[in-house]
């Protein structure tokens, strides 16, 4: 299966700020070991040792399924190009790094819609014969959550640890494969730092105004993942948080990689490295925290970069540019895999416009997770689509034949299923093929019901044929849509 390549849409509807280096936010200041919220400015010192890392969600038991299935073809961004998955040769690891929540609000239907796309690639890689080492980060310090917390009136470190763990919830609920490691941006900032020093020191990064800016043009790759325009570059850097027109910049596109502490943020003391290479107390950048975690967990030449298809650009390109940079290796990333967005109302689900359908309030208004999930498979992950309340009765509906079709004591030979569900998951990803898939054989099950259920059960077919039946293909169907599709039936 093939979509078009990703490209900027017409009219970018802003997201709530980043990095914002002309504004001063009024969140309540840190001090001592870790951000608190004394009412005087103060600076939390990064250190290692006392901070508190993040954990991920419990893993669900994934069914072993007979023999290994096919290599996965994957729409690579860069390549424009379906490409097969992983680079690593086979029984290898394969390494994936996906970005995750800002956590000042709720997981939506976008974020869902994303985690399962990298959730099948994980099913996939596995039923292939590869371990994983996937990472994943969440951004527990930036604009959108010091704004949120100020709007709310709730310490920010309270915020980001409420929603961070709501996200958990949601994602065991949908039966999320984890990361391996799950990693704050807040117990991340020694790596930062680490990053920033040594491209300062490589010259291809440099200080405005206390604030420090990564050369994007250092690398004489950069442009190769999202493959935009420089006009294109401009309106999609300056519509995704970036800050084009700041003085004192070297280039438009140069992203921060350090903002300098701001009066009632919290900031970091950068360590004695740190502050030897002209680095002041502050916090890191959202691009380059993503690269640090990943070199750090999963090293150059990751078999993945996943995320939604608005961090194409500037996210994952102006990341990659970093790693490039500072490793003097080639390529940060193998391949590089975008999920389209899920819009409401005729506009892309944001937090920012507050235009939502949250996995949480579904749950908690009684609907299945299972459902909601079924909801999402029913889409490509590449495509753009609009939810709506006809997306989840559907999805209800198949749930409901599904789990009927598999609790008869037996039931119509199922022996070609796990090949055909092989094959579209493999392409791509095709997730709606797939469930065609089991529709095909639960239709056929039905049938074979309503024929017994009409001749008192003698086992006919319209032409008098006997129907086959036997009693390892419910269970094998159980196995195959838990395996690879991730849905417990």
């Amino acid at each position: 299966m093939d979509l078009a390549p990703f490209a900027p849409p017409a009219a970018l509807p802003p997201e709530a700020p980043r990095r914002n280096n002309q504004a001063h936010g009024t969140v309540a200041p840190a001090g001592g070991a870790a951000p608190h919220h004394s009412p005087a400015p103060g600076i939390a010192q990064a250190d290692p040792d006392r901070i508190i890392r993040m954990h991920a969600w419990p893993a669900p038991e994934v069914p072993e399924l007979p023999g290994d299935g096919p290599a996965v073809r994957l729409h690579d961004t860069a390549a424009r190009a379906l490409v097969p998955t992983p680079a690593a040769g086979p029984g290898e690891p394969a390494r994936i790094y996906v970005c995750g929540i800002t956590p000042y609000d709720a997981t939506h239907m976008g974020h869902a819609n994303t985690y399962l796309a990298f959730d099948l690639i994980q099913r996939a890689w596995k039923d292939a014969g590869h371990p994983v080492s996937y990472v994943q980060n969440v951004t527990d310090v930036d604009d959108p959550l010091l704004e949120r917390a100020v709007a709310t009136g709730r310490d920010w470190e309270a915020l980001a640890e409420s929603e961070t763990a709501l996200f958990r919830e949601d994602m065991t609920a949908l039966r999320i494969l984890p990361p391996a490691h799950y990693v704050g941006a807040v117990e991340s900032i020694p790596l930062v730092v680490d990053l920033v020093v040594k491209l300062l020191e490589q010259g291809a990064a440099y200080d405005v105004d206390g604030d420090v800016y990564f050369s994007v043009h250092a690398d004489p790759a950069f442009g190769s993942v999202s493959h935009l325009d420089p006009a294109e570059m401009l309106a999609t850097f300056a519509a995704r948080g970036g800050d084009p027109d700041r003085p004192g910049k070297k280039h438009q596109l140069d992203c921060l990689l350090w903002q300098n502490e701001r009066e009632g943020e919290p900031s970091w003391d950068p360590g004695a490295a740190g502050r030897a290479a002209g680095l002041r107390p502050g916090r890191p950048g959202w691009h380059i925290e993503c690269a640090a975690i990943a070199l750090e967990h999963l090293g150059m030449g990751l078999d993945l970069q996943g995320g939604g298809s608005d961090l194409a650009f500037p996210h994952h390109e102006m990341g990659a540019s970093e790693a490039q940079v500072v490793t003097g290796e080639r390529p940060y990333a193998q391949t590089y895999v975008h999920a389209g967005m899920v819009g409401l109302d005729g506009e892309k689900m944001s937090k920012s416009k507050g235009n939502l359908v949250l996995v949480s309030k579904l749950r908690h208004a009684g609907v299945d997770p299972m459902a909601i999930r079924l909801a999402l498979l029913a889409h490509h992950y590449r495509t753009d689509w609009e939810w709506t309340p006809a997306d989840l009765e559907s999805a209800q509906a198949r749930l409901a034949r599904w789990r009927a079709a598999v609790s008869r004591p037996d039931a119509v030979p199922a022996d070609d299923v796990l090949a055909a569900v092989r094959e579209r998951i493999t392409d791509d990803l095709d997730a709606p093929g797939a469930l065609g898939v089991i529709d095909a054989w639960v239709a056929r099950q039905e049938a074979a019901d309503a024929t017994a259920d009409g001749d008192g059960g003698a086992g006919a077919e319209g032409d008098g044929a006997a129907v086959e039946r036997n009693t390892a293909a419910p269970g094998q169907i159980s196995r195959i849509v838990d395996a690879l599709l991730g849905v417990a039936l």
